[in-house]
């Protein structure tokens, strides 16, 4: 442990001065939010032997504006655009190609997730020889793969990244903005005529043109004046409240307005982009301290760890906690309910930090890999395994919540995921350093 801590202070001390760190912070603090907006949420009962939870949301009409605080998936995009673009034109002017900057840049993401594809079938196994019921197994499994809907999408925009970014070289601003305006027109047709599936489309394209503002951020499109900020927050902010209050969107934004990705989900993210760049000159000079900055790089050292476990974390919570009698079951919506938030809070942040202990060292660590050369066969193993990745996490994501088999999750998924896993690990060669990585 003392190793890792000097490790971090060392990271931390010798960050270059030009390096964005409300970037870092933006994603330490949006990971920590959606985190502790789903352990909120959550609604936990045990009955009869039974134990079953879910979404309070649907009973806490008054929580609704709340989601606006903790819907931040569009700031860790806007984020994840910034810092994939930095990462790409770092690579490319040390010489690097598109193909293993895809390679570096995959393999800490997908370290943590395949610790969950492992560990997570591996235990529901073992809990249906134990006697489990097959439906709580299901259920478990379920919540502990919320978190890689996510994770696909992201890998997604990581692997477009090249493309995108060529793209937003020869167009700015302009690829952003077709792309919401398409998502504007899918709400149109999906919203106001009523035509099923144009929706889906938005899954990608939404979350892409957060991404690609991001990039535009990196390339210093966004405006910095204040003057204009101000006009832009409040514009945005003003178009949201008219949206969820005369419009069609429903004021949550946990739900209808992200599933799919919606032209006011793309409105709150206006919003809250231009709240990050008024506040940006205040947070460098913070961010400038080594205090702030060490617990910022240490977060973000497993916020990845964090964002993939969380909800395991609270299965492990709840099976724990409520068949024992240890928390209280008052209904929700009461007085009571809000304050049993805070042992529960204070339970799964438990179960969180152990399963983190465990599983960080994934994320921290560099591991030796495969040596490959270059070529076609190379680049080919590296499409076959993004291939197998986004399918393998596209399965589980639309599996749903019932029981698929021994290992909980629909096994041709585990095994398409885990496949592509290799392939992308054996096309990696061996480097002691990782040039661009941001």
């Amino acid at each position: 442990m003392s190793e890792v801590v000097a490790a971090v202070r060392e990271r931390a001390a010798r960050t270059p001065a030009d390096r964005e760190r409300l970037a870092d912070l933006l994603r330490a603090v949006a990971i920590c939010l959606v985190v502790l907006g789903h352990w909120l949420a959550i609604s936990v009962t045990y009955e009869d032997g039974r134990l079953s939870g879910r979404n309070a949301l649907t009973d806490l009409a008054w929580a609704h504006p709340v989601t606006w605080l903790f819907q931040v998936m569009p700031v860790f995009f806007v984020v994840g655009g910034y810092a994939n673009s930095a990462s790409l034109r770092s690579y490319q002017a040390r010489g690097g190609g598109s193909t293993e900057w895809l390679l570096i840049r995959t393999d800490r993401l997908l370290r943590p997730v395949t610790a969950l594809f492992v560990v997570v079938p591996g235990a529901a196994l073992l809990a249906r020889l134990a006697g489990v019921p097959s439906d709580v197994v299901g259920t478990a499994t379920w919540l502990a793969s919320i978190p890689l809907w996510f994770m696909l999408a992201y890998l997604a925009m990581v692997v477009l990244t090249p493309w995108m970014y060529t793209l937003q070289t020869r167009a700015g601003l302009w690829v952003p903005g077709v792309m919401v305006a398409c998502v504007g027109i899918a709400d149109l047709l999906r919203l106001g005529f009523g035509l099923p599936y144009v929706g889906e489309s938005t899954y990608l394209i939404g979350w892409l043109a957060v991404h690609q503002v991001g990039m535009c951020w990196r390339d210093g499109l966004l405006p910095t004046r204040r003057a204009w900020l101000l006009a832009w927050t409040a514009g945005s902010a003003a178009a949201l409240v008219l949206l969820t209050t005369v419009g069609p969107y429903e004021v949550r934004m946990v739900g209808g307005n992200t599933n799919p990705p919606s032209l006011v989900l793309l409105v709150l993210a206006a919003t809250q982009i231009g709240l990050v760049l008024l506040i940006r000159p205040a947070a460098a000079r913070w961010l400038a301290r080594l205090g702030p900055w060490t617990v910022v790089v240490a977060v973000n050292s497993v916020v990845l760890t964090v964002f993939v476990w969380h909800m395991t974390a609270a299965a492990v919570a709840g099976a724990i906690v409520y068949p024992t009698g240890l928390m209280a079951q008052p209904s929700v919506d009461s007085a009571a309910w809000l304050s049993w938030r805070v042992p529960w809070l204070a339970s799964a942040a438990v179960v969180l930090l152990g399963l983190v202990a465990v599983f960080g060292r994934i994320e921290l660590r560099r591991p030796e890999l495969v040596p490959m050369p270059p070529g076609r066969a190379r680049t080919a193993l590296v499409g076959l395994g993004v291939l197998g990745v986004l399918g393998g996490l596209m399965g589980v994501a639309l599996a749903g919540r019932d029981y698929h088999g021994p290992g909980g999750l629909p096994p041709a998924a585990v095994l398409a995921y885990l496949a592509g896993a290799a392939a992308l690990r054996a096309a990696r060669t061996s480097r002691t350093s990782y040039p661009g990585r941001s």
